[in-house]
């Protein structure tokens, strides 16, 4: 078959060869991932609602609590993937990481691209630090923008880590969170997808629904629980539903592109901890100027840097990816 032939017009490999493969139906694998979306929101409220527990008296043991829930729900749908794709006399950890893209080869390439990727729609952020005046650099005696800025962002990401320590929300915005979100809504659902039938330009489009469902339930708690009025809650949770549909994209082609979970868990880290691209600032025009330029530059080598080659990409040994399968 010639090279070609490998790669459609998103510039995945095609599925028509190995469609005998496939080894579950459309239908099935859209209700193994809406059950998979529904139990990991469902299954938070589960300790008070089924179990009848008393609530947490405290912030620390109610994140805990959810910690531990989201760990069961993961490991449910793990289960459930690889009842589904991979028959129980076959289980081994060989298929089992490779179905859930757990692997150590090009491990660097997987972390410093995507990385390096995703930083680049945060330009405009970076070029403001740079830029903006700031007394601590008289009071430090720092002399040079450029070392200021990057003390500045070193001591910020320390800071941020070393929260870890002792700030249960750090762990559930640079630990549980991606790590959680990503297992489900990626590894176990994309395979899941793919298996089914889909092709990959629909599964970037189509999965971060699933993604979606998962951050609903901060409506019914911001109404509920924190008494805002509708208005106010859907608009807060549409436009983080608006952000997690864009953000779920972009995890699920660094998913597909490379074959690595690691891939898309550190540019949800990276964008936990930057939060939202800076659109604005006290130097408007700079800074917008910058932010263009990074997302074109984000643009431009979307696809370079994810190119499965640099990932040693091998479609004979990735369980039902792209239509293939090792079984």
């Amino acid at each position: 078959m010639e090279t070609s032939n490998l790669v459609d017009s998103l510039g995945f490999p095609p599925m028509e060869d190995a469609a005998e493969e496939v080894s579950i139906s459309k239908t099935m694998a859209i209700i193994a991932c809406t059950s998979m979306s529904i139990l990991y929101v469902a299954i938070l409220y589960s300790p008070t609602l089924i179990l009848r527990l008393p609530n947490p008296s405290t912030l620390n043991s109610f994140m805990i609590r959810r910690f531990i829930c989201a760990a069961v729900s993961s490991v449910i749908s793990v289960f459930l993937c690889a009842f589904l794709l991979i028959p129980v006399g076959k289980w081994g950890l060989s298929s089992l990481f490779g179905l859930y893209g757990i692997r150590a080869d090009h491990m660097w390439n997987a972390v410093v691209y995507p990385l390096s990727l995703t930083s680049l729609l945060y330009t405009g952020w970076f070029v403001t630090m740079l830029i903006s005046p700031k007394k601590s650099r008289n009071e430090d005696n720092v002399n040079g923008d450029l070392f200021w800025c990057l003390k500045n962002s070193i001591r910020g990401f320390l800071e941020r880590m070393t929260s870890l320590t002792s700030n249960v929300l750090a762990w559930r915005n640079y630990v549980v969170a991606p790590l959680t979100e990503e297992v489900v809504f990626r590894a176990c659902m994309i395979p899941l997808l793919l298996c089914g039938g889909f092709k990959p330009y629909t599964i970037i489009f189509f999965s971060p629904i699933f993604f979606s469902l998962a951050h609903l339930n901060h409506f019914l708690e911001l109404y509920f629980q924190q008494n805002y009025t509708f208005l106010k809650a859907s608009l807060i949770v549409g436009l983080q539903l608006g952000y997690t549909v864009l953000f779920g994209s972009y995890a699920s082609f660094l998913f597909i592109r490379t074959g690595h979970l690691i891939a898309p868990v550190v540019a949800h880290v990276f964008c936990n901890i930057m939060g939202l691209p800076m659109l604005s600032s006290q130097r408007k025009g700079l800074s917008v100027a910058a932010t263009v330029a990074g997302f074109l530059g984000f643009i431009w080598l979307l696809f370079p840097a994810t190119n499965p080659n640099l990932y040693n990409y091998r479609t004979d040994n990735c369980l039902c990816w792209h239509g293939y399968c090792t079984l």
